[in-house]
C-alpha cells in the first residue's frame, strides 16, 4: 500500500513537471498557459477558497480542484507537445533533479517582502500608541 503511494507521488511529480515544460513550449496555446500558471499559483498559494483549518473542506478544494485543473490542461496540450515534454521530464528526473533558481528567488522575494511588510506594519502599531 506505502509502495502504490509512493509511485503515485512519483508519477504526479514527473507529470507535473511536464506540465512545466509544456507551459514553456512555443506550440502550446496561450490559454492553456495560462490554465497552468492559474494551477500553479493556486497550488501554492496560501489563500484558498475554503481555508485549511476548517475540518475536511479545508483540503477537499486541494484534492479535488487541483487535479481537475491538472486533468484538464493535460486535455488542452497538444499530444506531441504532451508526450514529448513527459519523456524529457522523465530523462531530467532520471539523471538529475528539476532545479528552478528564477522560482527559488522569487518565493524568497515573496516571503522576505512579506515579512518586510508585518514588521512595518508593527512598528507602526507601536509607535502609534500614546
Amino acid at each position: 500500500m506505502l509502495e502504490k503511494l509512493k509511485q503515485r507521488a512519483r508519477h504526479l511529480k514527473a507529470e507535473t513537471f511536464a506540465l512545466y515544460l509544456a507551459a514553456r513550449d512555443p506550440r502550446t496555446p496561450w490559454y492553456t498557459k495560462l490554465l497552468v500558471a492559474g494551477i500553479v499559483a493556486y497550488a501554492i498559494s496560501p489563500i484558498d477558497l475554503i481555508p485549511d483549518f476548517v475540518p475536511v473542506l479545508g483540503y477537499l478544494d486541494d484534492f479535488i480542484l487541483i487535479p481537475l485543473g491538472i486533468a484538464l490542461a493535460i486535455k488542452l496540450i497538444p499530444h506531441s507537445v504532451l508526450a514529448e515534454c513527459r519523456a524529457r521530464a522523465q530523462e531530467t528526473i532520471k539523471n538529475e533533479k528539476p532545479v528552478s533558481r528564477v522560482a527559488g528567488a522569487a518565493i524568497i522575494a515573496i516571503w522576505l517582502l512579506l515579512a518586510t511588510l508585518c514588521i512595518v506594519w508593527g512598528y507602526e502599531a507601536l509607535m502609534a500608541q500614546p
